[in-house]
């Protein structure tokens, strides 16, 4: 039984069988789910939470807004409950397009463990990060990430207008269930503001959409 990737709760099973109904391939259930999960929960990094039970699929499909982690949680836990195979994936990325605000509070625009979902279809592993909504990608000037199923969809090097917008540094690989207790750890060293940090602040980069 997985603590946070619960894809057996009938809130996840619901919702995955819902948003699949009618697709004819697992690639289709997969594309479908990406761009659900990407658009439902705003990606807002002020929606951080310490609080473990935050980090639950089930939670996390209630929530308005989030960040990657419990994102790509809830991205694995409807993938499998449509019987699709799937971990959770990590790695270090540099953020070249943050708010200044956000770098001020991090301290740097390196982003520990930004989460994705690697998922197996049709005996390939692909990648996916359902991180950054539609509506948020068209305000920095970036497409949104599409997932067909068949090609890997992460995070895009380059701004529409040609500005480096994300670099992958670390790859930390993949697990079964959400590692918190690693993640926690590495942010506690790392990003000393942490324990000031103030869930539900207001910036102007994700504050809209």
């Amino acid at each position: 039984i997985m603590q946070y990737v619960d894809s057996d709760h009938p809130d996840i099973v619901a919702f995955a069988q819902r948003i699949t109904a009618g697709a004819s391939s697992p690639a289709e259930k997969a594309s479908r789910l990406f761009e659900a999960v990407r658009d439902l929960v705003r990606y807002d990094p002020y929606g951080f939470s310490l609080d473990a039970d935050a980090f639950r699929a089930s939670a996390v499909l209630h929530t308005e807004r989030s960040w990657c982690v419990p994102k790509a949680v809830l991205l694995c836990a409807v993938v499998r409950a449509v019987g699709i195979p799937a971990k959770l994936g990590f790695a270090d990325v540099q953020n070249h397009f943050q708010s200044e605000k956000l770098m001020a509070r991090m301290g740097t625009d390196i982003f520990m463990w930004h989460g994705y979902v690697a998922m197996e279809i049709d005996g390939r592993w692909l990648k996916a990060t359902p991180a950054f909504n539609k509506a948020l990608c068209e305000r920095m000037g970036v497409e949104p990430l599409a997932f067909d199923g068949q090609h890997d969809a992460l995070f895009q090097q380059f701004t529409g207008d040609g500005r480096r917008y994300m670099e992958y540094l670390v790859d930390r690989g993949t697990y079964d269930d959400l590692p918190l207790d690693a993640i926690m750890a590495s942010f506690a060293e790392h990003y000393p503001g942490l324990a000031s940090w103030q869930p539900g602040e207001k910036d102007a980069m994700f504050s809209a959409g």
